[in-house]
């Protein structure tokens, strides 16, 4: 028959104390999340050879990790609709994430950017439509 554990259970920890493990705050990982999305947006903006908005995408991700990201070319071989969504989701992800850690910079910048994406997704469909 099944008899209750009556004791306190002993964890052992491998390489001593709790406090020895490094922690980061709710804030920071938020940070590091936003760098990341920001990151895989550069990249898309980069390849679609927006310098504008990448130079703007690269100053958030320099504020936040503290260094400048590296910078990919331009990749003229890309389909282009498929890049506009992609960046469209990234800049929801990290609008989403700028949201929840209350700064507004990056996510007045998410926003303009899932617009302008939108709309260029928009004029795909409507050459797209005109073709049929």
């Amino acid at each position: 028959m099944y008899e209750p554990i009556r004791t306190k259970p002993v964890v052992h920890r491998v390489g001593g104390r709790h406090s020895d493990y490094p922690h980061s705050t709710r804030a920071e990982a938020l940070d590091h999340q936003l760098a990341g999305h920001l990151t895989a947006l550069l990249a898309v903006t980069d390849a679609l050879g927006h310098d504008d908005a990448g130079d703007r995408i690269a100053a958030q991700v320099a504020r936040l990790r503290g260094s400048a990201p590296a910078r990919a070319p331009h990749d003229p071989a890309a389909d282009p609709a498929a890049l506009h969504r992609r960046a469209h989701d990234l800049a929801g992800r990290a609008l989403v994430v700028a949201a929840s850690r209350a700064d507004t910079t990056v996510a007045i910048l998410a926003a303009e950017l899932m617009d302008a994406h939108a709309a260029a997704l928009g004029r795909f469909s409507e050459n797209l439509a005109g073709r049929l």
